[in-house]
């Protein structure tokens, strides 16, 4: 496979998931540079069930080999939340910072008890109708308060076990530890 487009408009995902599939593909292209609007509805339950549904809808829509990922942060004191509402959860609360409401919901919540993970599945999407998936997990726990200026979404929240959060890795830390790539490390595998 030469041409992947990686089905998403989300600029951090991008970039991240091009830094990680350089190696694997001759192109990867973003869902802009081929001109192609397609933003399909996530109405899966799951992060695999969405990650398809995005995959699935710009490889017909392109016509091109398409890769998705759903991913999003699990919290278990939270029961899971806000999971695959990831993206959303700020939305769903009315307020604009996911990541102070994050904060404000876990505030009594004691050091050891605020285990969460990244979670991410990724879906390549083929135009024979063939789908390849992978699914990857980062575990670490929510900080007290925000820290670092890089990444993106919930990565200043999201602690390590070395006390760093994700937002203070540099791209190559990151793109080692996260979530994302490791799905995308079993997707090439499995490739």
């Amino acid at each position: 496979m030469k041409t992947v487009v990686i089905a998403s408009n989300n600029p951090g995902k991008i970039r991240e998931m091009r830094s990680i599939l350089a190696p694997f593909f001759d192109r990867v292209l973003s869902l802009g540079e081929t001109g192609v609007v397609c933003d399909p509805e996530e109405t899966g339950t799951t992060f695999e069930e969405n990650a398809l549904i995005k995959a699935r809808a710009v490889c017909a829509a392109t016509g091109l080999p398409a890769l998705a990922d759903d991913s999003g942060l699990c919290v278990d004191a939270l029961d899971g939340a806000p999971g695959v509402f990831s993206a959303r959860y700020a939305a769903m609360h009315h307020v604009d910072d996911a990541n102070a409401l994050l904060l404000e919901q876990m505030k009594a919540v004691p050091d050891g008890e605020r285990s969460a993970r990244f979670v991410a599945s990724v879906a390549l999407a083929r135009p024979d109708g063939s789908v390849v998936i992978a699914c990857g997990q980062c575990r670490g726990s929510i900080a007290r308060a925000p820290k670092g200026d890089g990444g993106f979404g919930y990565d200043p929240i999201f602690a390590l076990p070395d006390g760093r959060t994700i937002a203070e890795l540099s791209d190559e830390e990151k793109n080692r530890v996260s979530h994302r790539g490791e799905a995308l490390r079993a997707l090439a595998a499995k490739l």
